[in-house]
Formats: C-alpha cells, structure tokens, sequence
C-alpha cells in the first residue's frame, strides 16, 4: 500500500510517498481504511525532530506520519466488540493509549491507504458528517474538551474567555464550552469576528481593535 512517510528531520520537503506492508491490527486494534486524515502541528513538530527524545535523536524509527483519520473498518482485532468490518468511524491513530507524556501521539499513520488504532481511540462517525469533517476533529476537539473540562473544570454559568478562538481548538472550545453553558467570550482578528459569533461566541473582541478586559474567568 501507499503510505507519506520521512526518514530524516527536517522541513516538509523530507517526505515521501512509498510502498510499505499493509498493518495488522492487533488483539485490541481495528484496521482502518483510510478515507480521510488531517494534518496537525503535531505532525509538523515531528517531522522538524520536535520528538527526537522518543523517535530517535539523529534520525526517526517511527517514520509513519498522521494521526487525525476517518475511513471504514477493514479488520479487527479479537479483543474488539464495539466495531466491525464495515463501520464508518474516526478517532486518533495512536499506538497506546496508555502510555505517557509524547509517547501517547506517537501515529501508527494516517497519511496512507491503510492505518490502524486502538479501539478506545475510535467512535463512530455520524450519517450526517463527512469522512473528511470527521477527520478534523480528533486532536483539536479533544485538546479543548481537556482544557476546559479537565483542567478548566468549567461549570456552567461561568464565564470563559477564549483566545485565538477562530483556530483548529478554539472553535471547538468556543463550542464545547456553549455546551456546558458557559459565558462565551472569544478573542479573534477581524476577518473571524463573525465566524466566531457564528459559532457561539456571546462576545467577541476584536484584538485588532481593543484590548481586553480584565478577567475573571476561565482562559483557554
């Protein structure tokens, strides 16, 4: 199968398309076929050596690429109820769930045709989303849940202050903090104020045009 991959550190220019074997989910694993994957600063912090501690110092031994997926169910492992040959999902492509620190996002590739996960990183993707919309969400939507939820323990009727909220987490935070009932206030350039009151925001600032205020608040 056809799969990006990278060899040495350095700048985009360093990938590749090559043949490589086909994964094989294993007992806990579901094998994927890719439908659509996205791209995120985690790749791109890998590939320039951001993991070298992990990946190796002078060259990767992970050289597979891609996180983000969304596709069809190819194959499962034998630990695996919640899905079968044939379902739509997405999720992350991450090799342990369980691990630590970086060690967590090291990608199993989803910038190929095949790619496998662990099935607590998977759900099934709704009848109403695209393969393609599915695949964005995954790393930012769960970077704002933890922000806000773990972190933040935001409450409802609490008010949060979102910066750089018409990027890849903050409109899922803009989102995900409405949810909770929260007092929006997003903080955006002037080209995103209505998308980001679009979304939900209660507030906007424009920090083209003013400063903002003092908090007090959840920041995000």
């Amino acid at each position: 199968m056809k799969a990006i991959v990278y060899h040495r550190y350095g700048s985009p220019d360093v990938l590749e398309s090559e043949d490589v074997e086909k994964p094989t989910a294993n007992d806990d694993g579901v094998l994927i076929k890719v439908r659509a994957a996205s791209v995120n600063p985690l790749d791109e912090g890998l590939i320039r050596g951001g993991g070298r501690m992990v990946n190796g110092l002078r060259k990767p031994k992970i050289t597979r690429l891609g996180v983000d997926v969304a596709g069809q169910v190819e194959a499962v492992g034998r630990n695996v109820t919640q899905f079968k040959p044939g379902h739509e999902v997405f999720g992350t492509c991450i090799r342990d769930p369980q691990d630590s620190a970086l060690r967590v996002w090291m990608p199993q590739g989803a910038f190929a045709e095949y790619a496998c996960a662990p099935e607590s990183a998977l759900v099934t993707k709704p009848d109403n989303v695209t393969f393609e919309q599915a695949a964005s969400v995954p790393v930012a939507a769960l970077t704002a849940l933890q922000g806000l939820r773990d972190k933040g323990h935001l409450q409802p009727g609490q008010k949060v202050l979102i910066n750089g909220a018409a990027g890849g987490v903050g409109t899922f935070a803009v989102q995900i903090a409405k949810s909770f009932g929260a007092e929006v206030t997003g903080v955006c350039s002037t080209k995103n104020v209505d998308t980001v009151r679009f979304i939900g925001a209660d507030h906007v600032i424009d920090y083209t045009q003013e400063t903002s205020p003092n908090w007090g608040g959840v920041t995000t």
